[in-house]
């Protein structure tokens, strides 16, 4: 089994260093396994490069690529999955709400199916704040209706899925949270699995809630017109 894991950071450096050592806890058991962790450094402007430096000295497999200017999750996501050597991609955020406990079940569902192009996780019981969890259950409940991609959790940012496929979407900011829909469009299973979600220990989140309204709008008209060109192809 060989996959890359791609984690977007922005001012994660409370988090970061806690978040690798789960992940090599959990994967020291899994023989024979290969797998590389790139971690994108999304023009942090907190002490994030300077442990990120330290964690690349003290694994091999673990490598950075930081952004020269901060261009959001998703573009973050892109650079680090272009620049993977494994087609089995996992991705997670960098503030330690996803349990890399989980990893290993979504990747057993994606295995045992050739016609699964994606797993996602669903956060059945979210350790977020009223607000957070209502505008995402909203948004969640009209994108499910709207592009019909049977998901209930796209904001779920741990997936397991096929780079072959992923390289063919067209990128925006905004992409990461309708990849069921496309990936369903370019003809691929998909499939949900409840996991963990933890209270954020340390700092904020840094990519919105509220603001991401507008853009939302306009990236799931994009994505329709998507697939509707695909549908017609």
């Amino acid at each position: 089994m060989n996959f890359t894991i791609v984690i977007p950071l922005y001012n994660e450096a409370e988090n970061v260093e806690n978040l690798i050592n789960e992940i090599y806890s959990v994967f020291k058991v899994y023989k024979p396994i290969e797998y590389e962790i790139i971690l994108v450094n999304d023009a942090s402007n907190d002490n994030t490069p300077e442990i990120l430096n330290s964690l690349e000295k003290k694994y091999q497999n673990l490598k950075t690529i930081n952004n020269k200017k901060n261009v959001g999750q998703s573009f973050s996501l892109i650079n680090g999955i272009k620049s993977s050597k494994f087609n089995t991609i996992v991705t997670l955020d960098g503030d330690c709400q996803n349990n890399p406990a989980d990893i290993p079940k979504l990747l057993k569902k994606y295995n045992s199916d050739n016609d699964i192009g994606l797993v996602g996780g669903l956060r059945l019981k979210r350790k977020d704040t009223i607000i957070k969890k209502i505008s995402s259950k909203i948004a969640n409940k009209v994108r499910k209706i709207i592009l019909n991609d049977k998901c209930d959790d796209t904001g779920c940012s741990l997936k397991v899925f096929d780079k072959k496929i992923f390289i063919k979407l067209p990128e925006f900011e905004g992409l990461h949270r309708f990849m069921p829909a496309l990936f369903n469009g370019y003809g691929c299973k998909t499939f949900f699995i409840p996991v963990d979600h933890r209270a954020r220990l340390f700092g904020k989140s840094n990519y919105g809630t509220f603001g991401r309204l507008y853009r939302g709008i306009i990236d799931m008209i994009r994505v329709l017109k998507i697939l509707k060109n695909l549908n017609n192809d």
